[in-house]
Formats: C-alpha cells, sequence, structure tokens
C-alpha cells in the first residue's frame, strides 16, 4: 500500500507544459435557429433591419416576439414573475418568456413550438412555413 502511495505521488504533470486558453465556452443553445426564425417573422423582417422594439398597435404585440397580454398572463401563473407588456421590448425578458413556453414543448419539434406561439387552428402551418424560410439548420 505503502509503495503504491509512493509511485502515485510521484505522478504529475509534467514542467515546462504550455497550455492554451481559448476562452469561455458557450453552451448549446438548441432554440437558436428556432428563435432566429420566429423573430424575423415577428419582428416583420424588411431584407435589411430586425426591429426588437416593435409594437403593434392593432394586436398590442410587442418586442421581437411579439408577445401579447395574454402570453403574459399565463407566464406570471406558470412563473409567478410578472412582465409589463413594455418590459417585452427588452430582447432578454421577451426571449425568458419565449423560452418558457417553448421548453414545454421540447427543442425536437420546433414545428409544435412555432404553432403554438402562433396560436392554433389550421392558420399556424401558413404561420410554420413563414418560420422554415428563416430557419437554418
Amino acid at each position: 500500500m505503502i509503495l503504491l502511495l509512493l509511485v502515485s505521488a510521484r505522478v504529475f504533470a509534467p514542467s515546462g507544459v504550455k497550455v492554451v486558453y481559448l476562452g469561455k465556452l458557450e453552451g448549446i443553445d438548441p432554440y437558436r435557429n428556432l428563435k432566429h426564425a420566429i423573430g424575423m417573422v415577428e419582428a416583420s423582417y424588411d431584407g435589411e433591419t430586425i426591429d426588437s422594439t416593435m409594437i403593434n398597435e392593432y394586436e398590442q404585440a410587442y418586442g421581437f416576439f411579439q408577445i401579447r397580454q395574454i402570453r403574459l398572463d399565463h407566464y406570471y401563473q406558470d412563473t409567478g414573475i410578472r412582465y409589463s407588456l413594455n418590459d417585452m421590448l427588452n430582447y432578454k425578458k421577451a426571449e425568458e418568456v419565449f423560452m418558457h413556453f417553448a421548453e414545454k414543448i421540447g427543442a425536437d419539434d420546433p414545428c409544435k413550438i412555432a404553432r403554438r406561439w402562433n396560436g392554433s387552428g389550421p392558420m399556424t402551418w401558413d404561420y410554420w412555413k413563414r418560420v422554415q424560410k428563416y430557419l437554418v439548420i
């Protein structure tokens, strides 16, 4: 036993070894492409700019993901976090709300996430086709 301890005590990294630090590794975001595609459709991408602070007065939908009050009420019921529509002009807060609902479905079904984000019924298939144009998979 003592011999084993002495042998293992001598095992160490050789001196003079150079180490290259590459920086902080980012985690994998399986929703990244879908978030981008949905935002492109929701924020009315015009070919040049994305308006993450867009407000659709008629529908009372705010921000990159065009979030309405009913969605925020549901989010509050689920999480206890109360956001206002104006908060949805902040991308990080809007993304948090979107991700809450997307993660309930799971990253393996982007079609279902997109269609449920848009609402319900047959018109969501048209919405999914618009989202697919921006998906980079």
